[in-house]
């Protein structure tokens, strides 16, 4: 049996329209032969009435009195309510197929209600249903407890649910249908030139989206690279095929993954950076800093630690609290507001000098300050002032000829 996964996004089936697209690549599936499994998410986004948000929003959001079990069962209708209208569509097309929950597809997880963790696919019902079917549309972004219990999978959770039917299928490929006809160099509508990518790694496209990219959730690629399941960033709207996510060399697969200096830029902005001196005790100071942030539930990032004080930065919803909690042990916070972090992912700047050089000179040239940097293996980051941002990003762009 060769089994094709694939997904479509909110935006891919929020309406009639959308759906026949999406309906197309299913039917350019069976003609190839496969079995195909459809991972489907709720049907478009706010205000559109059975996305996950408007779905929240009759709750009040999250000040709701409900737990996190009763808010699961609100939350996996809208892709239980996306999967039967889907399987309705293709039935009328007289494609043989069945709509079910991601619970009865197997996916077994946690009971961390709201952002439950993936343990186990029991696939034996699904591949009895592709016997007995052409299509199976599975509800993504839920699963079920080991007590049968509903539960929804997280934010981007249609994604992970697709690469773990994937691995769990041994499907040939996962396909992830969005808006935008595969993965970027960069942002399009922030760099001009930014160009599609014809293949990108795991590890590459894992290391974007981390640092700002939203065409796919990271724990989506982790499932699938730890089963080699190729993934491929499709349009809906197009019969091209995307962007590849794999393993593969250049002599396995020609012309896929290249040994590039730099594969793409990513960004993260409305960003704050702290910087915290202490001259008295200055060996306490980062433990004091960082257990007051941890008990006050604020996320840090891009850390640079030194004798005499601390550096690093948190999401700018937090500032406030960050401020009203670091005074109260009363130290004395310098805020930088209004920053952004710039990413430059490659597999290929491993061990190769030169890259941050070119960075500095580059932002330089441009009279753009660098407040911080960092760099690993496949990253290196910068941040800078937001007004800075679409000039640093372009001009990066440009200066490791990615346009190309």
């Amino acid at each position: 049996m060769r089994v094709l996964v694939q997904k479509f996004g909110g935006t891919s089936v929020k309406d009639k329209t959308m759906r026949e697209h999406a309906v197309h690549h299913i039917e350019d599936a069976l003609r190839e032969g496969f079995k195909v499994v459809v991972v489907v998410s709720a049907m478009g986004r706010f205000p559109d009435p059975y996305a996950t948000d408007s779905l929240l929003s009759l709750i009040d959001g999250n000040d709701t009195s409900l737990s996190n079990k009763e808010k699961d069962l609100l939350l996996s209708c809208g892709e239980t309510i996306s999967a039967t209208v889907f399987s309705h569509e293709l039935l009328k097309r007289n494609i043989n197929a069945v709509g079910i929950t991601g619970g009865e597809a197997g996916i077994i997880t946690t009971d961390t209600f709201t952002n439950a963790q993936i343990k186990t696919v029991e696939s034996n019902h699904l591949f009895q249903l592709l016997t007995d079917h052409q299509v199976v549309v599975v509800a993504g972004f839920q699963g079920r407890t080991e007590n049968h219990e509903v539960t929804t999978i997280g934010r981007g959770g249609s994604d992970t649910s697709a690469t773990a039917l994937g691995a769990a299928l041994d499907a040939e490929y996962v396909d992830i249908f969005t808006d935008v006809n595969g993965i970027m160099t960069a942002d399009p509508r922030v760099v001009t030139n930014a160009k599609r990518l014809d293949a990108i790694s795991y590890t590459e496209i894992c290391n974007l989206a981390y640092q700002g990219a939203k065409v796919i959730h990271p724990r989506a690629v982790e499932i699938a690279m730890q089963a080699n399941v190729p993934i491929r960033v499709r349009s809906t709207m197009l019969r091209d095929k995307g962007t590849l996510i794999t393993n593969l060399s250049d002599s396995e697969y020609p012309g896929s993954v290249q040994d590039r200096l730099v594969t793409g830029i990513a960004y993260v902005n409305h960003i704050t950076q702290i910087k915290i001196k202490e001259l008295k005790e200055p060996q306490q100071i980062h433990v004091k800093v960082f257990k007051a942030m941890a008990e006050a539930g604020i996320s840090v990032d891009f850390i640079n630690i030194s004798p005499n004080g601390v550096i690093y930065t948190i999401f700018e919803r937090d500032e406030i609290l960050a401020k009203k909690v670091l005074e109260s042990l009363g130290l004395q916070p310098e805020f930088n507001k209004d920053c952004a972090k710039v990413s430059l992912v490659g597999a290929g700047m491993s061990g190769v000098p030169g890259v941050t050089s070119k960075i500095v000179q580059t932002l330089t040239n441009k009279d753009i300050p660098i407040l911080q940097s960092a760099d690993s293996h496949r990253t290196i980051w910068v941040l800078i002032q937001s007004k800075h941002l679409e000039n640093a990003l372009n001009a990066l762009h440009v200066a490791f000829d990615l346009e190309n």
